[in-house]
């Protein structure tokens, strides 16, 4: 009889599981903390995602109220936001015993294993980046650093009752002459490379999902990261997959004996966006100011 202690191949896969979800959501949690986003709303089973905005004005006499007077009231309301829909994503690869036998485990799983990771944070990138360039404010400049400045002033101009910190998204081939020579700070999160303080304007993300010639701009309280727990929203009383606290992804790898291959499936439910669309703008270097 086997100790119950002893390692099987079973524990191992937990570990592995652990591992990938551990990735994906430190690599996250980094590009959050360098957006500056504060709002990442987990949905929860039979809820509709929704935050309230609240607006008013300060009575129009300016607070100035005779000696015995009423003082008039100020009127302010809370309106309803709904946020965008969360689509769960699934995804799954198989990998062959034979493939197994030839390559090992570690390649032939493992390494296909992180490479769809790479390939899952890709295109979450890609959808952000496709829904910054439907933002509505519009900049130019000459070179990218006059169209930086326009969005930087675009941005005062659109969040002007708020101390805007601001974020830019741009392609590293509109400023890797300017980088060869300025003397920068650079990290990586989530596949992007990021500044921050740049030129005194705020944070900027580097990303070859951003088209050249286009810088995208918004302010960091402007961005809003909802998302499917896949360890909540009951998901956990009919799946059994492996995460980490936050829920954000989930990977459950298991032997298909029917086939005699391992498969890995993986699932999860990811917006990142921007609340106001037109506070998003769009500048187009290489033209003049607008």
């Amino acid at each position: 009889m086997a100790d119950e202690n002893l390692i099987t191949r079973s524990d191992l896969a937990r570990v592995r599981e652990v591992e990938f979800v551990e990735m994906f959501a430190g690599s996250i949690k980094k590009l959050m903390e360098a957006l500056g986003i504060t709002r990442q709303i987990p949905k929860q089973a039979g809820t509709v995602l929704k935050s309230y905005k609240a607006k008013g004005t300060l009575d129009e006499g300016g607070g100035v109220v005779a000696e015995g007077e009423t003082i008039p009231l100020s009127k302010y309301k809370t309106e309803a936001v709904t946020y965008k829909e969360i689509t769960l994503k699934k995804f799954r690869k198989a990998t062959s015993a034979e493939a197994i036998i030839d390559r090992g485990y570690d390649q032939a799983v493992d390494m296909t294993t992180n490479e769809m990771l790479r390939d899952i944070q890709k295109g979450i990138r890609k959808d952000f980046f496709t829904f910054l360039g439907t933002g509505t404010g519009k900049a130019s400049g000459e070179t990218f650093q006059a169209a930086l400045a326009q969005a930087w002033g675009q941005l005062q101009v659109l969040f002007e009752d708020d101390g805007v910190a601001s974020v830019y998204f741009m392609n590293p081939l509109d400023v890797a002459d300017y980088l060869a020579s300025a003397n920068i700070t650079m990290q990586t999160a989530f596949g992007m490379t990021y500044m921050e303080n740049f030129l005194g304007l705020g944070t900027v993300v580097l990303n070859s999902s951003v088209p050249k010639g286009k810088i995208y701009a918004t302010a960091k309280d402007n961005l809003v990261m909802p998302y499917i727990p896949v360890n909540g929203a009951d998901m956990g009383e009919a799946f059994n997959f492996t995460s980490d606290e936050t829920g954000y992804i989930g990977l459950h790898e298991e032997a298909n004996y029917s086939n005699m291959t391992a498969e890995d499936t993986v699932c999860y439910g990811i917006e990142l966006f921007a609340e106001k669309l037109d506070g998003v703008v769009v500048a187009t270097i290489g033209a003049g100011d607008p």
